[in-house]
């Protein structure tokens, strides 16, 4: 097993764990109720961590990281259909579900 990511909020990191297992990476959370220890430990040492669990799947896994990573910073968008602004990081309109066009 391979640390690939790590970051102070539960949900970004788990967001993240979502991601690979659509793409079939199997990955385990760690650290996920570690925060109450804060205050004993620094607080690097609390954050949720996520364990690809074949090191065979670790660079892939950091290239699709680091993909989705740059697609999330990019510009919000307008769904064509209905108008609704939308997350840069999202790949369908939340309000319709259409898919986002690149046009």
């Amino acid at each position: 097993m391979k640390l690939v990511f790590t970051h102070p909020h539960h949900f970004a990191v788990a967001n993240v764990r979502n991601q690979l297992a659509q793409r079939g990476i199997a990955c385990e959370l760690r650290n996920e109720f570690a925060a109450g220890a804060l205050g004993e430990l620094a607080p690097i040492d609390v954050w949720p961590e996520l364990w690809v669990l074949d090191d065979r799947d670790y660079d892939i896994a950091q290239r699709w990281i680091e993909a989705d990573q740059t697609q999330a910073n990019g510009r919000d968008w307008y769904c064509g259909q209905c108008g609704e602004l939308n997350a840069a990081s999202f790949d369908h309109c939340w309000a319709c579900q259409r898919e986002r066009r690149l046009d």
